[in-house]
């Protein structure tokens, strides 16, 4: 196959086109490097079946392809509210460029949506048949509301023009190529943890959140751009839930340091609970998450350690 994916210097992605390589199929990664950085993907430059090109898809491209795998939008708070109003230029008028492609080549393409398409949830598990709780106009409305479109916009063009589409959401992923800024638990924790700084915990920490390694990720994703007939939308997330505060005294445990807890205020919109029912991904994908969260944590202080101990030298 030839595959094109959006967003693929990003964290996610470049697992993604990493994997892809391993597979066999020559890869288009896209990306515009907002978030995303070419170190993420410099080991796959020399591989004959990798190519790497400079676009933002909020612009059209012509490309010949059969796959897409739609990633590109920063995905981080911190991120995503730095620019809202480019943020869900990205969400929109890159699935419509997206989605335009995939129906002049006639391209299977994957929708990389998210949990925060559930808002601060009122159902607890959340399945894909909850419609969400979101606030429309909030800070964090232009990655939300933004996903939403795209999930809408998925499903307009698979009906209206038979477009084959896969809408996958997304909860929190973590692993290696994480950035050190963008401003997640996981990545926020470690980093401090690691620099002996105190560990900034949201409210009191009770809200929850489930922790999904990338790797574990990225099988579900290959597979549900590869099932057929089914066009989702599939949560793909670790079930594992815990609240922040255990998860924060989890990482000082890992790392061995000394730092402190110290809280301050929720943010706006932030949602308290946050955990996938997998029960379709289970039966349709045949797809549940094999690694233990403790060992990707490890693997990702590792990453961690290794980008601080390099930053110093």
């Amino acid at each position: 196959m030839r595959v094109l994916v959006t967003g693929g210097a990003g964290f996610i992605g470049s697992h993604l086109c990493e994997r892809l390589v391993r597979d066999g199929h020559d890869v288009l990664c896209l990306d515009n490097f907002f978030t995303g950085t070419k170190r993420n993907v410099a080991h796959l430059l020399g591989e004959p079946r990798f190519e790497l090109i400079r676009h933002d898809i909020t612009q059209p491209i012509l490309l010949e392809v059969d796959r897409i795998y739609n990633l590109a939008c920063p995905a981080s708070p911190i991120h995503y509210q730095y620019n809202p109003v480019k943020t869900i230029k990205t969400s929109v008028l890159g699935a419509i460029h997206m989605l335009g492609l995939a129906k002049r080549v006639r391209a299977r393409i994957l929708q990389a949506s998210t949990s925060e398409v559930y808002g601060d949830p009122q159902v607890h598990p959340q399945t894909e048949e909850y419609w969400g709780n979101v606030n429309p106009i909030g800070l964090r409305s232009c990655y939300d509301e933004g996903k939403r479109v795209a999930e809408t916009l998925m499903m307009d063009y698979h009906r209206q023009n038979g477009v084959d589409v896969r809408i996958i959401r997304i909860f929190n992923t973590y692993g290696p190529r994480m950035a050190v800024n963008d401003g997640r638990v996981v990545s926020n924790f470690i980093v401090q943890a690691l620099k002996g700084e105190d560990l900034t915990v949201y409210g009191r920490g009770g809200q929850t959140r489930s922790f999904c390694f990338v790797d574990d990720l990225v099988e579900g994703m290959v597979r549900m751009m590869e099932c057929e007939d089914f066009v989702g939308p599939v949560n793909l997330g670790n079930p594992a839930e815990t609240t922040i505060l255990e998860f924060a005294e989890r990482i000082i445990s890992l790392t061995g340091s000394r730092s402190k807890i110290v809280f301050k205020p929720l943010p706006a919109d932030d949602p308290q609970q946050r955990q996938p029912d997998i029960s379709l991904a289970g039966s349709r994908l045949g797809w549940r998450p094999a690694v233990d969260v403790e060992a990707g944590l490890k693997q990702t202080i590792d990453y961690f350690a290794a980008l601080l101990k390099g930053a110093k030298s």
